[in-house]
């Protein structure tokens, strides 16, 4: 699916003409309804369907739980993925909290999607690696709501940005929103949030609470067009994350 620059740019006028009413963004996510639905991926009770390095994951309470420690530490990003699918065209929805386990007050997690797994030669032993887009969440003023490539080409679309990367691999970004704004809805500490992550031929959104975070059309060489689903778990000081609830429905 190819989108045109003045398509994206017609859709940012719409979203804007949506906010005049004082809102940030829009409240819902648009869906594209097709024949198929929304299906569990996790059970709520074991880690069946998923692989990653049993240091870091398990399941407490109906929850994924991904947590590092002082004495447990993980010296690369790590992550959890899912074994049934690579999906190219569809819809995510989970959620997500943080809960502070020290001083740091440290968290950062991401759910990467059309990814690979990779090994690299300098560490050949650590082969729960994954890149690819991710879509970002964390304690952080800025993190949650980035679209991000990891191993990649980095931040690719900021909170509150919608992106087009051209053929030619060249950026547009227009700003629909004020990050700090968007940041607003958005539960730091220990509160539950709702992600739902769209991603539908080179056009992929974020929304976090139902407020749309950004957007991000890829028309570049480097495009990924379908690959694994991975939450991650980033390296650095001692950090728990919780998951729950988590639903995928294919478009195509």
């Amino acid at each position: 699916m190819k989108t045109s620059l003045l398509s994206v740019i017609t859709a940012f006028a719409i979203l804007l003409a949506g906010c005049g009413n004082g809102e940030t963004a829009q409240e819902t996510a648009p869906v594209q309804e097709v024949g198929n639905e929304f299906v569990s991926i996790f059970n709520g009770q074991d880690l069946s369907g998923w692989v990653g390095d049993e240091r870091f994951w398990s399941v407490e309470n109906g929850a994924i739980i991904g947590e590092t420690s002082e004495d447990n530490a993980t010296e690369r990003n790590t992550f959890l993925i899912w074994e049934d699918g690579e999906p190219s065209d569809f819809e995510l929805r989970f959620e997500y909290r943080f809960i502070i386990v020290s001083d740091d007050e440290y968290g950062n997690s991401g759910i990467q999607f059309r990814s690979e797994q990779f090994t690299d030669e300098d560490n050949p032993e650590l082969i729960y690696r994954v890149r690819g887009y991710q879509a970002d969440f964390a304690i952080s003023g800025w993190i949650p709501g980035i679209q991000y490539e990891e191993a990649g080409r980095g931040i690719l679309a900021r909170r509150g940005q919608s992106v087009l990367i051209d053929s030619d691999g060249e950026s547009h970004e227009e700003r629909f929103a004020e990050e700090d704004e968007l940041g607003e809805y958005i539960n730091i500490h220990s509160d539950w949030n709702d992600y739902h992550v769209y991603a539908n031929g080179d056009t992929m959104r974020s929304y976090i609470n139902g407020q749309l975070m950004h957007e991000f059309v890829d028309q570049s060489p480097e495009a990924r067009h379908q690959g694994i689903l991975a939450f991650q778990l980033h390296s650095g000081p001692p950090m728990r994350v919780e998951l729950r609830n988590i639903e995928l429905k294919e478009l195509n």
